[in-house]
């Protein structure tokens, strides 16, 4: 594995230590390093509480402490392993378990959980060997995935991961015309997570993740497209008169470009409907949320105007939209009628031109 892979494995030491050596020697002979436990056998049980030789007579808080303090080791790919044959995880475990999730921790199981109701989804459960195949298959660890009817479930345990800044990462998805002359589109997504108005694709930073790796991810995930990183556009904290605004909790947003070469959209559920269209346009005939269109505000004047006016650019589909809600999308009906009036026009022109003689004589000889 050229990817540096690291693990620590949790579970019961009374009822399945065993069972963590094991798993232990699968993930080391593999090339994961498992940071805990360390090798070696349990000396003693003091209170209930399993300790090695150099741990005798250390208080048990201090030895879990320094147990979880190795998650802050795990880095970009690393991940807890939970040992619980039968689904028993066991108190300590149990308290383990908690602090993995809220710090973002990747976690596997072995079982199903049995004693406790934590949620984990469903791509989490795998045997010591299936994983180690699965990581040296793919280099990477398996993604989750969520069942359709824990969505709910999944966004409140997501919601709990929620440190003192959360930083999230927009796109402004730019689709370059063929023309030089032509106004950049940009991509808007409408989307229940801001009232159903429009907004940029984006999301939050993951534990671990880069910036651009986030803006990738988000704009695959949300829109089916691949593109290239362009230029940054602005960073900012979230707008307090925004209506979305959360007190306690410093929002940034870090706003880039992102370039691409099709306009064919997949949107995922995260967003109900979406447009491509000048950011002229949005700013003029779009229900933007308040942060999206400080960026598209700040990328229009980035871009500057074209030299070609307004008014000869080619409608966009907001354009479009815009003059049939405000009565100037013409029908075939109503233009068929147009042309018959125009039509009765020229004929009562002719019929004025044929009778001008007519009308002459009448003027010079009046009747008497």
């Amino acid at each position: 594995m050229a990817t540096t892979f690291r693990c620590i494995l949790h579970g019961s030491f009374s009822k399945h230590f065993d069972f963590m050596k094991e798993a232990y020697n699968t993930f080391s002979a593999a090339g994961i390093e498992v940071l805990a436990p360390k090798q070696g056998e349990i000396a003693a049980f003091e209170d209930g509480f399993a300790v090695f030789e150099d741990e005798r007579g250390q208080d048990p808080r201090l030895i879990e402490l320094l147990y979880l303090h190795n998650l802050k080791k795990l880095g970009e790919n690393g991940f807890s392993y939970f040992v619980n044959p039968g689904g028993y995880l066991g108190r300590s475990a149990s308290y383990e378990l908690g602090i993995a999730q809220i710090t973002n921790t990747r976690c596997f199981f072995r079982n199903k959980l049995a004693d406790h109701p934590a949620y984990v989804h469903k791509n989490s459960l795998w045997k010591p060997e299936q994983l180690v195949d699965y990581i040296v298959t793919h280099n990477a660890l398996p993604s989750p995935l969520i069942k359709r009817n824990e969505r709910t479930i999944h966004e409140l345990w997501e919601d709990l991961m929620v440190p003192g800044s959360v930083v999230a990462t927009g796109a402004i998805i730019e689709h370059q015309p063929r023309s030089t002359r032509t106004e950049k589109e940009i991509l808007l997504v409408k989307t229940h997570k801001w009232g159903n108005r429009y907004s940029m694709v984006g999301g939050k930073v993951r534990r671990n993740e880069r910036l651009h790796q986030t803006l990738l991810r988000e704009l695959k995930e949300e829109t089916g497209l691949s593109g290239e990183i362009g230029a940054h556009v602005c960073t900012f904290d979230q707008l307090k008169d925004s209506g979305y605004y959360q007190a306690g909790v410093q929002h940034i947003f870090v706003d880039n470009i992102v370039k691409v070469k099709s306009k064919r959209v997949t949107l995922n559920d995260e967003a109900q409907d979406y447009i491509w269209t000048t950011p002229s346009d949005a700013l003029k005939y779009l229900d933007i949320e308040p942060n999206a269109k400080t960026t598209v505000e700040l990328y229009a004047r980035q871009v500057g105007p074209l030299s070609r006016h307004a008014d000869d650019k080619p409608l966009t589909a907001v354009r479009k939209r815009h003059q049939r809600r405000n009565g100037h999308h013409h029908t075939s009906r109503d233009k068929a009628f147009a042309v018959n009036r125009l039509f009765g026009q020229w004929q009562n022109l002719v019929s004025d031109l044929y009778r001008t003689p007519e009308i002459i004589a009448k003027s010079l000889h009046p009747a008497e």
